[in-house]
């Protein structure tokens, strides 16, 4: 017969908590939005100060770093004042990456992006995108299942249990909770990927459930009394629903920055790759230590106390921020040396899941970091999305990413006779003789992606 007994474990797990929270929400801003926020920090919090903006990023070879790092940052200083008066095109067919970004990524376009990063199959990927053309800007679904699936000549047929399972996985891409057909269930979907033991959580999913309209009208006493939990309980579940994003989608902005500003910089120091992160970019914050002062000891001041914890939490979380974005550009750049010593046609095939496994961190967490976050290289300004790219086979065994593959189609058409240009047909059958194998529907996807005319078109043009 089996007996009771009280056992002590001991372990290590994540919790979600605010401070953590916000070092998650500050890590997707992009350095002009950061410097917005920091700069409304300082207005606010009388704990807070400015230090003095540090001198160029040092690497521990001091005097070739430093005579690296003044050219590197002179050249910035110099293209940036540039590209305000040239065309922002490399005649290579795609825009420099040093000029002001104006990519303007959807919504959509960035779930695509992650669709294509998943080991999805054809099927699945086919559900996945039409699921994506119904999420408004705001994030949410706008149609039903059944409307969307209806639209399918699929054999066998689509059913509803495939469309909510997909949608489900849609859910848990960045940003999490896009996808949802209602506030409940957005809340709910980014509730649910906090760890289990983070305090307030079942809390949290119960009042997101059921209880969102008593929170809205802000009726916390028939909250606590329906609920039956205490004052310290409801606080403690309120911080992580107020810390969702009702309107998810909206954190994927299309506005640009006036001029992208590099947040790390990257260099060949000694014959090897280094990276830093941008001393130039976010300013340095530290405690009032006049005003700490004040407080040390004393039973009073409430406020000050709360806006010193306040402080404290703002300068944690950017040196999480720092710290995550070192890993996540470090992995990159370990995984593209040959990219940044030969250039397009070396480019590695990776996804998110890669270097999510390498440094520990879940993919959406990748996924916020490398969106409108920017490396400086001797090749260029890169957006962190830019080193990502999907696997295609080889007879070698060895795959090829599709930014290799694309360099490639670029390649061939720069070296083509403009009397006979090469037809998408001939294209992927050069490619196969090179131990490529891609369909020729692939290779006019990528074609178009370059703003590449069809082979008539470019025929058409060298005759007028």
């Amino acid at each position: 017969m089996l007996k009771p007994s009280l056992q002590l474990k001991l372990g290590q797990s994540l919790t979600m908590t605010p401070q953590l929270q916000q070092a998650i929400r500050l890590l997707q801003l992009p350095i002009l939005d950061l410097n917005a926020q920091i700069q409304e920090a300082l207005e606010e919090n009388i704990m807070l100060e400015m230090e003095d903006l540090p001198d160029v990023p040092r690497t521990s070879d001091d005097s070739t770093a430093e005579v690296e790092t003044i050219k590197a940052d002179e050249l910035w200083q110099t293209r940036a004042a540039e590209r305000t008066m040239d065309g922002g095109w490399n005649g290579e067919g795609r825009p420099t990456s040093e000029f002001a970004d104006e990519s303007g990524e959807t919504l959509h376009e960035h779930l695509y992006w992650q669709l294509e990063m998943e080991n999805f199959t054809v099927r699945e990927a086919l559900i996945g995108e039409a699921l994506v053309d119904s999420i408004n800007d705001d994030g949410y679904l706008r149609a039903g299942i059944e409307d969307i699936i209806s639209g399918f000549d699929e054999d066998p047929a689509v059913t509803v249990e495939e469309a909510e399972l997909m949608l489900t996985k849609i859910q848990g891409l960045d940003p999490v909770g896009v996808g949802a057909r209602s506030l409940s269930e957005c809340i709910i979907r980014q509730i649910e990927q906090l760890e289990s033991k983070t305090p307030g959580r079942q809390l949290a999913l119960d009042i997101a459930a059921g209880h969102l309209d008593l929170v809205a009208s802000r009726d916390y006493g028939e909250l606590r009394r329906g609920l039956r939990i205490s004052e310290d309980q409801l606080h403690e579940a309120l911080a992580l629903v107020r810390g969702c994003n009702p309107k998810p989608g909206l954190a994927v902005s299309p506005a640009a920055a006036e001029y992208v500003i590099p947040d790390v910089f990257v260099r060949k120091v000694d014959n090897r790759w280094q990276v830093e992160i941008s001393a130039t970019g976010v300013p340095r914050l530290s405690i009032n230590q006049q005003y700490a002062k004040l407080l040390r000891g004393s039973g009073e001041h409430s406020v000050l106390k709360s806006q010193l914890q306040e402080a404290r939490w703002l300068i944690r979380s950017l040196e999480i921020r720092n710290e995550t974005l070192l890993k996540v550009a470090t992995s990159i750049v370990s995984r593209q040396t040959h990219f940044l010593e030969y250039g397009d046609e070396a480019m590695k095939p990776m996804v998110l899941r890669d270097i999510a496994d390498e440094i520990e961190m879940h993919e959406s967490t990748i996924s916020r970091v490398t969106t409108n976050k920017y490396m400086h290289t001797p090749r260029g300004v890169f957006e962190f999305k830019f080193f990502f790219s999907s696997h295609l086979s080889s007879d070698s065994g060895e795959d090829q990413s599709s930014t290799s593959v694309r360099a490639k189609i670029r390649k061939l058409v720069g070296a083509e006779n403009p009397a006979k240009p090469l037809s998408d047909s001939k294209i992927m059958s050069l490619l196969k003789d090179d131990g490529i194998s891609v369909a020729r529907r692939t290779v006019a996807k990528y074609r178009e992606a370059m703003n590449i005319p069809s082979s008539s078109d470019r025929r058409n043009r060298e005759t007028r």
